[in-house]
C-alpha cells in the first residue's frame, strides 16, 4: 500500500486536530454525524459529537469496486480512504478552500464505494480517463480527484475533460494543504 500517502494524511489530520484544539479548546465538533456511530466519537453531547481521526488497524478493501468496474484502483486512492476513520476535513490549497472527504465508519465506506463505482461508470460512459474524487470545492461541479492511471492530484470539472494537475502525488498534495478552522 501507499504508506507515504497514508502518513501524509495522518500528519494533516494531526495538524487539523491540533489547530482546532488551539482555536476552540476542544476536539472538533460535528452536528451532522451526531446520530451515526463511529470509532471517531470521543464524546456525545446534546446535538453534536466531539471526534478525532482513528487509524485503522486493517485497511479497508476496494475489491468490490475493482471487480465491479474491472480496473485496479490506484494505491494512493486506497490509502486515502482506507487508512483511517475521520469526519471530513476542511483545508486550504494555495488560497482555495476544499473539504477532504473521509470515511466515518464501515457503513460510510460501503456508501463511498457505491459512489466511486457510479462515478467510474459515468466516466467510462463519457470516455474520460478514470479519476476518483477526494475533495469537494466551493464550486458545485468541480472536485479534487486522483487520476487512477498516474496518481496525479487534479482539479476536475465533473463530466468534462477539463482537468488541472495540482500535484504529481497525493503525498505532495496533502503536505501542501493547510487545515482550515
Amino acid at each position: 500500500m501507499a504508506s507515504s500517502a497514508a502518513q501524509a494524511l495522518f500528519d494533516l489530520s494531526h495538524r487539523y486536530i491540533q489547530r482546532y484544539k488551539i482555536t476552540h479548546d476542544s476536539l472538533p465538533s460535528n452536528e451532522e454525524l451526531a446520530d451515526m456511530e463511529s470509532e471517531c466519537v470521543q464524546e456525545t453531547r446534546e446535538s453534536h459529537v466531539l471526534w478525532q481521526p482513528v487509524q485503522r488497524e486493517h485497511w479497508a478493501s476496494f475489491d468490490n469496486v475493482e471487480k465491479g468496474i474491472e480496473i485496479d484502483i490506484h494505491d494512493d486512492i486506497k490509502a486515502f480512504y482506507s487508512c483511517q476513520y475521520s469526519a471530513d476535513i476542511p483545508v486550504v490549497w494555495r488560497g482555495e478552500s476544499a473539504t477532504l472527504l473521509q470515511v466515518w465508519s464501515d457503513d460510510d465506506f460501503v456508501r463511498l464505494q457505491e459512489n466511486i463505482l457510479g462515478h467510474l461508470v459515468t466516466q467510462r460512459r463519457l470516455k474520460l480517463k478514470p479519476t476518483v474524487f477526494i475533495a469537494t470545492t466551493d464550486k458545485d461541479m468541480e472536485v479534487i480527484s486522483i487520476c487512477n492511471l498516474t496518481g496525479n492530484v487534479l482539479w476536475e470539472t465533473l463530466g468534462s475533460k477539463k482537468r488541472q494537475v495540482l500535484a504529481v502525488s497525493l503525498e505532495e498534495f496533502l503536505n501542501d494543504l493547510e487545515p482550515e478552522i
